[in-house]
């Protein structure tokens, strides 16, 4: 894990009521010792939580993970497009942002699900991937993937 310093943008995942993750966004505080807990400033918050370090994740583009339930997400083109969307409304409220965020269309069928668009931050392009977890086909997953070298 990189090591979390205070002002890095995070995020804390909890199970939801309806069993999916639900994903919090903050800032971090501060540490209590060299290996947590953190001190965390959750968005919305006017007071500061204390989570177990292994709770706590640094939001970056390819860590941001959007998880739907809902295995006609892939099947329908309208649907598809939509989840582009829904990643793109995830990054903002993580507080990313992009150079560039082009959508496929209806997405390009690959060997496990479709590629989405692509994602340009920080000069670096990212594939924007969707598909079905592999343990439970209902559940639709949406992430970026680096694409190639780091451009000049």
């Amino acid at each position: 894990m990189t090591e979390l310093q205070p002002g890095d943008r995070i995020r804390v995942t909890e199970p939801g009521d309806d069993g999916l993750p639900q994903v919090r966004y903050g800032w971090v505080g501060g540490m209590i010792g060299s290996t947590g807990p953190v001190v965390v400033m959750l968005d919305g918050e006017l007071t500061r939580d204390i989570f177990d370090l292994e709770r706590v994740e640094l939001v970056t583009v390819t860590s941001l993970e959007l998880v739907l339930s809902g295995e006609d997400l892939l099947d329908e083109p309208e649907l598809r497009r939509g989840l582009v969307r829904m990643w793109q409304a995830e990054a903002e409220a993580a507080g990313l942002a992009f150079d560039v965020m082009q959508a496929f269309g209806d997405g390009i069928p690959d060997t496990a699900g479709y590629a989405l668009g692509e994602v340009v931050t920080g000069g670096r392009p990212y594939i924007l991937h969707a598909w079905a977890a592999p343990s439970d086909e209902h559940v639709v997953r949406v992430r970026a993937h680096p694409l190639g070298p780091l451009t000049p």
